[in-house]
């Protein structure tokens, strides 16, 4: 998703990295959410207060300007009529246009003012654009974690890697990773909580 935008893929894997790690330390496994969906927050914010930070204003066609607020509208009405966020051929439809004309127009409302997009609409409290636009294909939210998490699974043991691989990857759960692998589910349990202090001790030792 953050390939488009001109900067160096190395900067957004380092502050992807920043935001893993810091959720990695926030985690608690007890609290019964899995870590992808815990972390994914905290990994894209980082890397979207980067671009708001390090985006440059540029010019806008005055056409792309106005079909931003087209846009933008039609996303806050679908979100009302859904009752959840719109996917971008709910607002091509609604709009009559190309799916590849919404997300033309969100990347240039990004580079006419880098916080438009993402800050909350002034006075209702609301979120931005960006936080309020679905994906017709949830997998794709999980790519730059995915690429994240690989960058720090080779420090773990080959075993500890595989679990983590299981879990968080192929989605399985920790009773089909004990069969997967011959060993009982509580020793998954603890492979699994071993793994996260690794790589919070990791990051320390990196640091």
């Amino acid at each position: 998703r953050f390939r488009s935008r001109n900067e160096p893929m190395e900067d957004v894997v380092q502050v992807g990295t920043i935001g893993l790690i810091n959720a990695i330390d926030r985690f608690d496994p007890d609290r019964g959410v899995q870590f992808p969906t815990f972390a994914m927050p905290t990994v894209v914010g980082e890397i979207k207060r980067y671009f708001r930070d390090n985006v440059r204003t540029v010019h806008v066609p005055r056409r792309l300007h106005e079909l931003w607020v087209q846009v933008n509208s039609a996303t806050e009405d679908l979100t009302t009529a859904f009752g959840r966020s719109p996917t971008t051929a709910e607002i091509a439809e609604r709009l009559r246009i190309g799916e590849d004309e919404v997300l033309s127009c969100i990347e240039a409302g990004r580079s006419y003012h880098a916080t438009s997009l993402e800050a909350a609409q002034e006075g209702d409290g609301l979120p931005g654009l960006l936080d309020r636009l679905g994906y017709e294909d949830p997998a794709l939210d999980g790519v730059e974690h995915r690429d994240l998490v690989r960058h720090l699974l080779v420090q773990l043991p080959e075993r500890e890697q595989r679990i983590l691989l299981l879990r968080y990857y192929s989605n399985l759960t920790q009773s089909q990773i004990s069969a997967e692998l011959g060993v009982s589910q509580m020793h998954v349990s603890r492979l699994l909580a071993r793994s996260f202090q690794r790589l919070r001790s990791a990051n320390r030792i990196d640091a």
